[in-house]
Order: structure tokens, then sequence, then C-alpha cells
């Protein structure tokens, strides 16, 4: 008998979105495009001094992130959290900074012995803006690509192993079952009321009381998981036929070009990044 194969589908994990509405393009593009062309420049923050150059990188990706992802509530509260951040970061800053390297520049604030001098504000909210611009990178493959989808292209364009791509990929997938399997301890001690009360010691004895249950529904579906591979031959012969695609396709090159291009331009402009 002649084994039929179905034809491999071009996967594409966001085209429930566009029933409602229309899916932004960060979602279409191959996730390896979108974590590998900011990765140049994620590299050169790290060695830059000034605050022009991450501040560029990092007003250039929010606006990047509210054209091409969807605006949910969770990306609101990031994009939210960032200018919080950087004012809580380059403050710490600011205030760790040794005020002999900066003793000659203007003095801003001055509270009995302490002295804020402006050279420490400058390094401090640089600092914060340069952890910033890189988080702000990272967001762009962060929020929109899926952890299935990552691996699928690993495994179909870096020519990842198979073996060590899906094992990663199953692995994955045990947190958010863990996290509801939790979920359902929770309910059934709540019921039984066992581990009642307030404070740290009831908190421990409550924690305590998971790890047992936890750790045996996570041996359960370890063995089942390892049966169901088992029994389509997982590993058994050195490549694999794909259900779902994930092509690299001409608009992926086009974005990856086109933001190494603008990457290189902007450090080019903002040389020598106040290393002088």
């Amino acid at each position: 008998m002649t084994a039929i194969h179905a034809p491999a589908t071009t996967f594409d994990p966001y085209a429930a979105r566009g029933a409602a509405s229309p899916v932004r393009f960060l979602y279409r593009l191959n996730p390896l495009a979108k974590l590998g062309a900011p990765l140049p420049a994620m590299v050169l923050l790290i060695f830059v001094r000034d605050a022009a150059t991450p501040a560029i990188f990092l007003l250039a990706s929010c606006l990047l992130l509210l054209v091409g992802v969807s605006l949910t509530r969770r990306v609101a509260g990031i994009l939210l959290a960032l200018p919080v951040g950087i004012l809580a970061i380059g403050t710490g800053f600011a205030v760790w900074t040794d005020a002999a390297l900066v003793d000659d520049t203007p003095v801003v604030l001055q509270l009995g012995g302490w002295t804020l001098y402006a050279g420490a504000v400058a390094i401090g909210f640089a600092t914060a803006l340069r952890l910033a611009a890189i988080l702000a990178l990272t967001l762009i493959a962060g929020l929109s690509t899926t952890g299935p989808d990552l691996v699928r292209s690993t495994v179909q364009q870096l020519r990842v192993p198979y073996r060590i791509g899906y094992t990663a990929l199953a692995a994955f997938r045990f947190v958010p079952r863990f996290g509801h399997e939790l979920d359902v301890i929770r309910q059934a001690h709540r019921v039984r009321g066992a581990h009642g009360g307030r404070g740290p010691f009831s908190a421990v004895a409550r924690w305590s009381g998971y790890i047992v249950p936890l750790l045996a529904g996570a041996i359960r579906h370890a063995e089942r998981v390892a049966l169901a591979m088992d029994a389509r031959a997982f590993g058994a012969y050195p490549d694999r036929t794909e259900r779902h695609l994930v092509p690299w396709r001409v608009r992926d090159t086009v974005f990856a070009v086109a933001f190494v291009a603008a990457s290189a331009l902007v450090f080019w402009l903002t040389f020598p990044w106040g290393i002088a």
C-alpha cells in the first residue's frame, strides 16, 4: 500500500484575528525577521553612552509597535510602563553615580552634604533610555510572535534539528497546562478548607500543599506526551514532514534589510555616541 501524505499548509496562527479586524503587518512576518533585524542594534546599544541614540530607537520601536500590532490592554500597559520605568531607573542611576566624576557640571539639587549634579542626571537617564530601547526592540518580536511559530521557523529556516526544536515546543506547552492545573488544585483546596488563614506560615503551608499534586500531574502529562511522541515515531528518521509551514517571504527580506539599514543610518548620524 502507498501512504498518502496531505500537503503541508502555510501556518498562520493569527488568521482568526482577520475575521473580526484586519491583521497588523508584524503578525504576518516571519519570526526570524522580527528577531534578527533588531539584533545588531540591540548589541550596539550596549556600548553607546549618549541619550540621543537610544531615544531614537525607543521612539521608532514604539511607533512600529503602534502600527504593527493590535492595541490590546497588554500592549497599552507595556507602552505606558516604559516612561514610568525610564523615570524610575534614570533617577536611581543618577543618585548612584559617583559625584566625583561629574562635580564639574552644574548643580541640580543639594540636600545638606549631598549634591546632585547635572552630569549624574545625564548619565542616569542615558542609561535608562538605553535599557528601555533594548527592551522596546525585543518587544517587536515578543508581542507579535507565538512560541510554536518561532520554533517552527527555527526548524525550517535555521535547520535546527527537529528533535531539539519540537522537544522545546512540547516543553513550552507545559507552562499553560501547569497554570491550569495549579488553578484546579487551588480550587480543590479552597473547597476542602485546607490550609486556611492568613500570614506567612499559612502561605507556606498552602504552597507546600500544591507541590505534590502539581508534580504528580506533571509526571502524568509528561508520560502522555512521551507516549504520543513515540506513537508518531518521533526521532526515528532524520527528517519529518512539516504539517505547518512558516515560510520566509519577500516581505521578510524587505523588513530585515530596511530595519538594518535604518539602524545603521541612526548610528552613523549619532556617532561617536558620547564615548569620547
